[in-house]
C-alpha cells in the first residue's frame, strides 16, 4: 500500500533477547544488515503484518514472542533517487513504518531464516542495543535512531544502556 505522498506502509521489527540485545539480520548474498521489516498488505492491520512478516523472515510464530510495544506514530524515510522506480504506478519514494518491540520467549532454535519461498536473510546475530544505528544503510539510519530511542524505555526501564558517542544526537 502506497499512500498519496508516495510512502509504502511497512512494519519494522526489533526483536530482543532477555539480555537486551537485538536480533540483527544479514540480507541474502550481501554484507548489508538490518532489522526484519515488511510491507503492510491491503486490509491488513500493522499487527497482522507484524506477525506475517515475523514468520516469513525469521520463522518465529506469535506464541514465541512477546509484544512489548510499538511506536506511537509512523516513522518515514525517503529512498535515494537511484532506488526509486519511476516506471511504477504509484511511485514509491520511501517507506512509512510502525515499529514494534518484541522479546523472544521461545528459544533461538525456533529461528528459521529459510521459512519462505524467497528468504530475505541468510544470517543473523544478537548485537548490543544501539549497534544497528552504526551499521544500517545510511538512508534508514534516522528512522532506526528514532525507533530505538522511542522503544528503549519499554525494554530497559531505568537501566538503559549508554548511547554510543557517535550517536548522541537528540531524536
Amino acid at each position: 500500500m502506497i499512500d498519496c505522498e508516495g510512502y509504502r506502509a511497512n512494519v519494522g521489527i526489533i526483536l530482543s533477547d532477555l539480555q537486551g540485545r537485538v536480533f540483527w539480520c544479514k540480507r541474502v548474498g550481501q554484507n548489508a544488515w538490518q532489522f526484519p521489516q515488511g510491507g503492510i498488505q491491503c486490509n491488513e492491520s500493522p499487527e497482522q503484518a507484524l506477525f506475517r512478516e515475523l514468520r516469513e523472515e525469521t520463522g518465529l510464530k506469535s506464541d514465541q514472542v512477546e509484544v512489548i510495544g510499538r511506536t506511537k506514530e509512523w516513522l518515514r524515510y525517503k529512498l535515494p533517487k537511484h532506488f526509486i522506480r519511476r516506471n511504477c504506478t504509484p511511485c514509491c519514494i520511501g517507506q512509512k513504518q510502525v515499529w514494534f518491540m518484541l522479546r523472544l520467549v521461545g528459544g533461538e532454535q525456533c529461528v528459521n531464516l529459510a521459512c519462505s519461498r524467497k528468504p530475505e536473510f541468510d544470517g543473523w546475530r544478537w548485537v548490543e542495543y544501539w549497534h544497528p544505528m552504526q551499521e544500517v544503510v545510511f538512508f534508514k539510519r534516522r528512522v532506526y535512531e528514532l525507533a530505538l530511542h522511542e522503544l528503549a524505555p519499554l525494554l530497559f526501564n531505568s537501566k538503559m544502556p549508554p548511547i554510543p558517542p557517535r550517536s548522541r544526537r537528540s531524536p
